[in-house]
């Protein structure tokens, strides 16, 4: 499967999040070719603000796989991650993290977004991690309009 397979997955993971009144943010985890995680956000759900999509994939990936470091693995979601997940995709020492929508469309849509890009924090760390815009973009952007419409869920 490629870019565009793991972007639809974690899309199809950010509408399971928004039709259960959770945020529109989804996220999976691949390493050689193969799902290993797929989770969206919950933080509503468990009244946790870091129960982000990014790290509730990377917590699964991690039991599932039965280590913390996943370097094989790529991370795919729905929206650029911000600083505590781009800092947990470090932690994990994952290689590569795709994203559709940007930080600034997440901003956009009412979220209290600390508007620095991914790819100049990692850079700024001095983190080996690739962040790369992905395909998709406007299908992740349109996730924000369904949240909206949907209306079952707040911004935080």
């Amino acid at each position: 499967m490629q870019d565009e397979g793991f972007i639809q997955l974690a899309i199809q993971q950010a509408r399971e999040a928004i039709a259960g009144g959770q945020s529109p943010f989804g996220s999976v985890v691949e390493r050689e070719g193969a799902l290993i995680a797929a989770a969206h956000n919950t933080v509503w759900h468990d009244g946790d603000p870091t129960s982000h999509a990014e790290v509730n994939a990377i917590r699964q990936a991690a039991k599932r796989l039965n280590t913390i470091d996943l370097s094989d693995c790529t991370i795919y979601t729905t929206c650029e991650p911000c600083p505590m997940c781009l800092a947990a995709i470090h932690w994990a020492k994952i290689r590569r993290v795709v994203f559709g929508a940007s930080i600034a469309d997440a901003a956009e849509a009412g979220f209290s977004e600390l508007r620095v890009d991914a790819r100049t924090l990692a850079k700024m760390g001095g983190s080996g991690l690739k962040v790369e815009e992905g395909p998709l973009r406007e299908e992740c952007r349109e996730l924000f309009e369904l949240w909206r419409k949907a209306n079952l869920s707040k911004a935080y």
